[in-house]
């Protein structure tokens, strides 16, 4: 793959987007169509050399890469082309998210083995949330502590959040807006993004912070975890898997998909219910949050998997938030396709559902680069 440098017009791009099942590969043309498209089976953050080096055999030639890498620390505020010294520091990285990062390096390392000579950039999804402010940003804990390890709020999903506040001004016509920008997936994680700069997010330290969702807590009071692991309920190993992985949605209703809480729900299932009433009270709690950070609100946009296809979820968020001049119209919500207004015509705050493309944001964040 590669060949003479390309103009940047006709740059082809390989986007990497290494996640927790699986790694997707997608192959984005001049005009950002899509030339390629293969999802890889990856389990636990595994990826089979084998299957991966098949793949990347059949697909066009590409003039360079662009993978998504979870956690850029406070170093890496915008994307950055890989070379040693970038590798090693993204190694670095590894422990503020183990469970994350790991598997992002695991995937540039294969993809490096199969184009040892195309040009790679790294895409974080924390650079997005750079921009928070020091009081959005700052957790009052010992100042030793947080210098010394560097603990504040960094926020993730910032691929998707920085694509769907992009999307929402083209989609609205102006780019000085007030946006809440909801990604509602197996992850969770809400901004607040003021004329395309984000201001506060839910997500902290970690991942964990912030919404319910699939088979993360959320935010837990710290004093709890403190409580069970002073009574020896658990260790911090234990502790670490439950939040992580059984917690959520799951643990409240016995399945972390959505669609299945969604419909237990609407059979009068009292654990389905009861799950479904948790994800909306501290969703709404949190849009109400970011809306005060940003001083009002011009549009609630909903985007990831739950947030594209679940009209339940859209319309228990938004009731109840009509003090912030969000209304849904019953019909558009239910017959809502990707990238369309779904609110009331003309009243108060647009409410948009935008489909999510973390592939178009690397794309264009490697071209913005000049590689």
């Amino acid at each position: 793959m590669g060949g003479n440098p390309p103009s940047m017009s006709n740059l082809r791009v390989l986007v990497v987007n290494a996640g927790s099942s699986s790694l997707k590969l997608r192959v984005l043309g001049s005009l950002d169509e899509a030339l390629a498209a293969h999802d890889l089976p990856a389990p636990a953050g595994e990826v089979d050399r084998e299957s991966l080096a098949e793949i990347l055999s059949g697909l066009p030639p590409v003039d360079a890469v662009a993978h998504r890498i979870v956690h850029g620390g406070e170093r890496f505020r915008g994307p950055v082309r890989i070379d040693a010294e970038v590798e090693s520091a993204l190694r670095e990285l590894a422990d503020l998210a183990p469970l994350h990062q790991r598997k992002s390096l695991a995937a540039l390392d294969a993809v490096n083995a199969d184009l040892p000579a195309v040009p790679a950039i790294a895409c974080f999804d924390t650079a997005f949330h750079a921009t928070i402010p020091a009081p959005a940003a700052t957790y009052a804990l010992p100042a030793a502590w947080r210098e010394r390890y560097g603990l504040r709020r960094y926020g993730f999903h910032g691929l998707s959040h920085s694509y769907a506040a992009r999307r929402a001004a083209e989609i609205l016509g102006s780019e000085e807006l007030r946006l809440v920008t909801c990604h509602l997936g197996s992850g969770a994680s809400l901004a607040a993004v003021r004329a395309g700069r984000c201001l506060d997010t839910t997500m902290g330290f970690t991942p964990l912070e912030g919404l319910v969702m699939a088979t993360r807590s959320g935010s837990v009071d710290p004093g709890l975890l403190l409580w069970l692991l002073e009574r020896k309920a658990t260790t911090a190993p234990e502790m670490a898997k439950a939040l992580e992985r059984e917690s959520g949605l799951l643990a409240l209703a016995g399945t972390a998909d959505m669609r299945e809480v969604v419909s237990g729900a609407d059979r009068g299932e009292e654990r389905s219910q009861l799950a479904l009433d948790v994800y909306i009270h501290r969703l709404k709690a949190m849009i109400a949050s970011m809306a005060a950070a940003l001083g009002g609100l011009d549009a609630l946009v909903f985007t990831g998997g739950v947030g594209e296809n679940s009209p339940a979820v859209r319309a228990a968020a938004a009731d109840g938030l009509a003090f912030l001049g969000l209304s849904i119209d019953a019909d558009r919500n239910k017959a809502a396709h990707s990238d369309t207004d779904i609110g009331v015509a003309d009243l108060g705050a647009s409410v948009l559902v935008v489909e999510s493309r973390e592939d178009l944001e690397m794309a264009r964040q490697l071209r913005s680069l000049g590689i």
